[in-house]
């Protein structure tokens, strides 16, 4: 083979690489969102049920391409949030109707034994992973960012709200300080006043990524909250409503 033929192939196999390294478009999930989720971040589960094989069609996505380390932080991020919501809603939908997604797995649960959250019913690059591996083992775990709290679903209606579009690696930090914005100011998960905070079970829960690097759960209420609160505050946590997070 004589060397410019040799440097073609070559190119295009690096080209070829590239390619199928980078990181899959988020867009079905985005018109999906678009056209099941009210700007409350209420889902039309029923609708979505209709049109699962769109789901499907991005899940198999997400499966077959996942984040490799040429990747930047934003485009892992964004890769993993969206694969914790769109496959929380396929959960959901695997077992709907139901009124609450603790209905779904076992009739008796052993924190972080058999939950939902634990149940590996999805692959990712042919690994078996469950909904806690992407939220505790990858997210919390490679990645110091206590908003991916805001972000990520619970297909609760305590827990933030799913925005209806897909997060983006060139909007990342736009869409995680909103998300912020919008929880912290719902008085339905958090009751802030000057002298007093009720917080949400998820700053309860998560206090030890919201206190690294020196910071405190003031610190994050105060960063978006409206209402704006002393050091010293007592603080106390809201019930939190599992009800299903549906229109």
């Amino acid at each position: 083979m004589s060397i410019r033929p040799l440097v073609l192939l070559l190119l295009f196999s690096c080209l070829t690489i590239t390619s199928m390294a980078a990181p899959p478009s988020h867009s079905g999930w985005n018109r999906l969102l678009k056209q099941y989720v009210n700007e409350r971040g209420m889902v039309d589960y029923q609708g979505m049920k209709r049109d699962q094989a769109r789901l499907k069609t991005y899940l198999d996505l997400l499966s077959q391409n996942p984040p490799t380390p040429a990747w930047s932080t934003n485009e892992q991020m964004a890769y993993w949030i969206n694969a914790y919501n769109a496959f929380t809603v396929q959960l959901i939908l695997d077992h709907y109707p139901v009124t609450s997604i603790k209905d779904i797995g076992s009739a008796v649960q052993i924190p972080h034994v058999n939950t939902p959250w634990t149940e590996k019913f999805f692959s990712i690059g042919g690994r078996k992973m469950s909904l806690d591996n992407i939220a505790n083992g990858t997210l919390r775990k490679q990645f110091n960012d206590p908003r991916i709290h805001f972000a990520l679903v619970n297909a609760a209606k305590s827990g933030p709200r799913l925005r209806n579009e897909a997060y983006t690696p060139t909007r990342l930090a736009e869409q995680l300080n909103e998300q912020g914005v919008d929880f912290l100011n719902d008085p339905t998960k958090n009751a802030i006043a000057p002298t007093r905070a009720s917080l949400s079970k998820l700053f309860d829960w998560y206090k030890g990524d919201f206190t690294k690097n020196k910071r405190s759960v003031v610190y994050w209420v105060n960063r978006y909250s409206q209402t704006k609160i002393a050091d010293d505050i007592a603080i106390s946590y809201l019930d939190f409503n599992w009800q299903l997070n549906e229109q």
